[in-house]
C-alpha cells in the first residue's frame, strides 16, 4: 500500500480505509486483525472455511464472507 503525506494508517477493524471508503476485501493480516486473532490462527482456522479470491499469488477475502463467518459462530 502506498503511504500517505502527512497521514497515519490507521485501521479500526471494520474496513474503512483512510480515505472512508468501505473497502469490498481485506487482506488475510487485515481479516486476522479485524477479528482479534493472529494470522496463523487465522490461516489453520479461519480461512479454511471462507471463501477468498485468489489471483496469482494475491488472496483477499472479501468483507461480507468475513461477516458472514462471524455471524454463524456467534
Amino acid at each position: 500500500m502506498r503511504a500517505l503525506r502527512g497521514v497515519a494508517r490507521v485501521r479500526d477493524g471494520d474496513g474503512i480505509g483512510v480515505s472512508g471508503v468501505q473497502r469490498l476485501t481485506l487482506s488475510p493480516q487485515e481479516a486476522a486483525d479485524a477479528l482479534g486473532v493472529s494470522r496463523d490462527f487465522f490461516d489453520e482456522h479461519v480461512k479454511p472455511e471462507l471463501r477468498v479470491v485468489r489471483r496469482g499469488r494475491l488472496v483477499l477475502v472479501p468483507a461480507r464472507e468475513r461477516e458472514e463467518w462471524r455471524r454463524r459462530l456467534a
